[in-house]
């Protein structure tokens, strides 16, 4: 009897330990379904947003009238590294760059690079803003014109899709006031189909007296009234 449950005993042990080895695995396995779940969330908190459709659409077409007056191109490029572009596009359209030399011999870009660190970086988000031309304009004032407009790193770093389009619509003013290109016309309304005459003002001498002959006229009024009261009282005594 004692051999036999000593037997059971003996066989029990390696289930137990079987077990515990698929438990440990599952575990295992359960924390590196975690770490890469928390890689992947970090990874995402690092990628810089591009503009969004309404930017880009609204971008392009003051870019396009820029270029067709002052006879420049006008672009934008923004970069999460200098690998990686987020978001390019130009007068040319969306997605397309400005530095085609047979249709844009003249151009001017904005050019951004963002970087965004994990949380556990001790390194701090920042951004790399400059002018890129075909040479023949003064990228660094126009550069240096886009601080009056408040378009700083701090500004591409917090939003850097609205910047690169905003910064990218200031390039015609700031290339016309380094004397690198005709100001660009602004759009005005036409002049109305007909022009209404003003009323007549009056004349100035009754406007001026107004209270005057108001406060006579309701005077004369209450001395004509109790005349006629007078009179009526009058006739009913003789009577």
């Amino acid at each position: 009897m004692t051999a036999a449950g000593s037997g059971r005993g003996t066989t029990a042990v390696p289930g137990r330990r079987a077990r515990g080895r698929r438990w440990s695995g599952l575990a295992l396995a359960a924390a590196a379904l975690l770490a890469v779940g928390a890689c992947g969330s970090s990874d995402a908190s690092t990628v810089v947003p591009p503009p969004t459709d309404a930017q880009r659409a609204d971008t392009v077409p003051i870019l396009q009238r820029a270029a067709q007056a002052q006879g420049i191109c006008y672009g934008w490029r923004l970069q999460e590294s200098y690998n990686d572009v987020v978001s390019v596009g130009s007068n040319l359209g969306d997605g397309v760059p400005v530095e085609d030399q047979e249709r844009c011999p003249r151009w001017v870009e904005i050019s951004a690079v963002v970087y965004y660190y994990s949380s556990n970086s001790e390194l701090e988000d920042s951004a790399s803003v400059e002018v890129n031309s075909s040479g023949d304009v003064a990228e660094y004032r126009i550069a240096a014109g886009l601080q009056r407009f408040g378009l700083d790193d701090k500004v591409f770093v917090d939003d850097p899709g609205w910047a690169i389009t905003r910064a990218a619509t200031m390039l015609p003013l700031l290339t016309a006031e380094t004397g690198d290109a005709s100001p660009a016309p602004v759009v005005t309304g036409g002049p109305p189909a007909s022009v209404q005459a003003l009323p007549d003002a009056g004349n100035d001498y009754w406007r001026d007296r107004r209270g005057f002959f108001i406060a006579g006229g309701v005077i004369l009024l209450i001395t004509v009234l109790l005349l006629v009261v007078g009179l009526v009282s009058r006739q009913r005594s003789r009577a």
